[in-house]
């Protein structure tokens, strides 16, 4: 599956983004999807994932209660909202196939989308 993020730019603290990730390809509801990040100067890192059908949702921590990550199987795409935002949420934004349906899994994500940068100014 050929994954495509959008959605990034700058945004004031507390501010609200909405990204997207288009799915081509293979059948989109054959795969898990995930939302990674990576800040300046740290490893990628967890934000997200949900299952195929949509009703199994996951969380990093840091932004669990702020971010909702949805599916849209008759559009092939997933989106992650994201409110009220904080410098820290600062990173360049992946979304991720899962060769598997359902998550949590031990398998790690085996497509990647080009990444789209989010800004959170103080």
């Amino acid at each position: 599956v050929q994954l495509q993020a959008s959605g990034g730019g700058l945004v004031q603290a507390g501010g609200s983004l909405r990204l997207s990730c288009a799915a081509s390809g293979r059948a989109f509801t054959s795969h898990a999807m995930g939302w990674f990040r990576q800040a300046p100067g740290k490893e990628r890192e967890f934000v997200s994932a949900i299952n195929w059908s949509g009703d199994g949702k996951y969380y990093a921590d840091s932004v669990k209660g702020r971010f909702t990550v949805s599916r849209d199987n008759a559009k092939n795409t997933l989106y992650l909202q994201m409110n009220s935002l904080k410098p820290e949420d600062t990173a360049v934004y992946y979304c991720a196939a899962y060769p598997t349906t359902y998550y949590p899994t031990a398998a790690r994500p085996n497509s990647w989308g080009q990444g789209t940068l989010v800004t959170v100014s103080s």
